[in-house]
């Protein structure tokens, strides 16, 4: 892997290419990226790049009611990651990601990665947590069909039949059910970068990004070009 940056969904718009096609986009801020630590075989075991993303605020570590522990605040960094950080010469971060580069010497603590990693025409895959849409029913989650909807049939939008009855007398694992939809990792493969924004590090991906807005996602070069 030779590219790679975290970004934050900032939203969808449209831009028009030259010859005035309407092209549906994904709005990134693309980093900076601050690059916290370098791992190495001879320390770690394998090579690395371990970048922070999104400042967040220092916060005093306090003792909790007992007095006996060090206790951080809910949206800081603790004293071990602040250290971390300030030994890479940087604040602290709120996203912490390693990326396995192919020229992981060439990078240096505290260096920064931004959005001209990236090039017009490059295809990413884009990882993100989706959207979640909390209990839902076998249409929706699975796409199952319905039942008839008119007075009397008793089964509308229920899911159906769940097998035989007297064999095999169980239900198989892994039937598709209702339940939780909604909020897993998901990676949508070969999108296109369709412009670069250097200077305000905002990115245009062609096509959905999953992910709400604000939501981290990452960025890395397509293990999938032939798609």
């Amino acid at each position: 892997m030779k590219k790679a940056i975290l970004t934050t969904k900032i939203g969808m718009t449209q831009i028009f290419a030259e010859d005035g096609t309407l092209i549906p986009v994904t709005v990134l801020q693309a980093g900076p990226c601050v690059v916290t630590q370098i791992k190495t075989v001879e320390n770690d075991g394998y090579e690395a790049v371990q970048v922070g993303f999104v400042e967040q605020k220092d916060r005093t570590v306090s003792k909790d009611a007992k007095g006996s522990k060090q206790v951080a605040h809910r949206n800081g960094a603790t004293k071990a990651e602040q250290g971390h950080f300030k030994k890479a010469g940087t604040t602290s971060k709120k996203y912490i990601r390693e990326f396995r580069f192919e020229n992981c010497a060439d990078y240096k603590l505290g260096d920064e990665i931004k959005a001209d990693i990236f090039e017009q025409g490059d295809h990413i895959d884009a990882t993100a947590i989706s959207k979640g849409k909390g209990f839902q029913g076998a249409i929706k989650r699975l796409g199952q069909h319905r039942g008839p909807m008119k007075h009397g049939s008793k089964f509308h939008r229920h899911q159906g039949s769940n097998g035989a009855c007297s064999s095999p007398s169980r239900v198989f694992k892994g039937k598709g059910m209702p339940g939780h939809m909604g909020s897993v990792k998901v990676t949508v493969q070969n999108l296109e970068v369709v412009r670069v924004d250097a200077d305000k590090n905002i990115l245009l991906v062609k096509g959905a990004v999953p992910g709400a807005k604000k939501a981290l996602v990452t960025l890395k070069e397509t293990t999938r070009a032939d798609i």
